[in-house]
């Protein structure tokens, strides 16, 4: 398993932030302390959007070829994982051999996992010259899972297990100088059919995306699907033109529910999911779902949206995250965030 992922993937934050030494000492420990040479498992997601990714963008801000040429070598690495009949890779790989051989539980891929591979693989093959990083990532469409087999699962949502996959469709048709129609045509659809089967306004007014379980929704929406608003607002500009007013409102709409998910908590940090039903609104109803482990989807359209719209609420939004409530410490914040103990910390029925 590779180590220094918070590093790796703080790279481009660092330099943004002009935090220039801590930069630079990221950077040299990139240079002689990051080796590919390792023994165990790894998340193949994992790996390119924190690793990969967070190489690619520190190489784009400072072009230092150090981040690009590991970047390379990484990606030639996880290369053995689209070795399966369909070419959709299995989800977790295998260093424990020379032949980086592939762990052989389940026969199932995650839609989030294989299908956040595109935007990284096209930029290796961009920076390296070699094609197989794009071909492999070009999966046809619709995806099948890694063996024959249809698709198993009766669990859709935009949340977990499907997430990312949607954002980078549109990232794809924006990625491409906007030439993957493929890609653009498949996020309008995809977005078209959440609004039609997910989407729900609960009796308080507030919009968000439910899950559907089994021909049955239930009426929650977790972390990490808050960063729809954020991609809904990212695709509103190449949308229909009647569609476009309509994507922007749907965008601040969902980031509403999800700044009211943080509002409505004793900690005032958003729960892992949040539940709409028996009279509760945007609140965690299951211990389980009552933790928050620093989850970046929230504060994420915040961003979308302020740059988007320039309302100082998205700024002021992002402000709450970061400070302490009133009679708290730093201390007693940093404490809560860290100690495994501190997972009930918010209302519970």
């Amino acid at each position: 398993m590779f180590n220094g992922a918070t590093v790796i993937d703080s790279l481009d934050t660092l330099y943004l932030m002009e935090l220039k030494e801590e930069f630079q000492e990221a950077k040299a420990w990139v240079e002689e302390s990051f080796h590919l040479n390792v023994s165990g498992e790894a998340s193949l997601f994992e790996v390119n959007i924190r690793y990969i990714g967070g190489l690619l963008s520190a190489f784009y801000l400072t072009g230092e070829e150090v981040f690009r040429i590991k970047a390379i070598k990484l990606g030639e690495k996880l290369l053995p994982a689209f070795n399966t009949p369909t070419g959709i890779p299995k989800g977790v790989v295998s260093f424990k051999s020379r032949s980086w051989g592939w762990a052989t539980a389940g026969s199932s891929s995650i839609l989030a996992e294989f299908g956040s591979l595109h935007l990284e693989f096209l930029h290796l093959t961009e920076l390296s010259g070699n094609q197989v990083f794009a071909e492999k990532a070009s999966l046809p469409r619709p995806p099948l899972p890694p063996k024959t087999a249809p698709c198993s699962s009766h669990h859709v949502s935009v949340g977990g297990l499907g997430d990312s996959f949607y954002e980078y469709l549109i990232k794809s048709w924006l990625m491409s100088a906007k030439t993957d129609m493929e890609a653009k045509n498949m996020y309008y659809e995809a977005l078209e059919a959440i609004e039609t089967y997910l989407l729900n306004v609960s009796p308080e007014g507030l919009t968000y995306i439910a899950e559907w379980r089994g021909g049955i929704l239930d009426h929650k929406m977790g972390h990490l699907a808050c960063f729809s608003g954020g991609m809904i607002a990212l695709g509103a500009e190449d949308a229909k033109e009647e569609k476009r007013a309509h994507y922007r409102e749907l965008a601040a709409q969902i980031t509403k529910t999800c700044h009211e998910s943080y509002a409505r908590s004793d900690t005032k940090l958003g729960p892992e999911a949040f539940w709409f039903n028996s009279g509760k609104e945007a609140v965690a109803t299951h211990l389980s779902e009552s933790y928050y482990i620093l989850r970046p989807e929230v504060v994420e359209s915040y961003m979308y949206l302020w740059r988007q719209t320039h309302d100082p609420i998205y700024r002021e939004w992002g402000w709450e995250v970061v400070m302490v409530s009133p009679g708290e410490t730093l201390s007693d914040r940093s404490r809560f965030l860290w100690d495994p103990r501190c997972v009930q910390q918010h209302s519970q029925p």
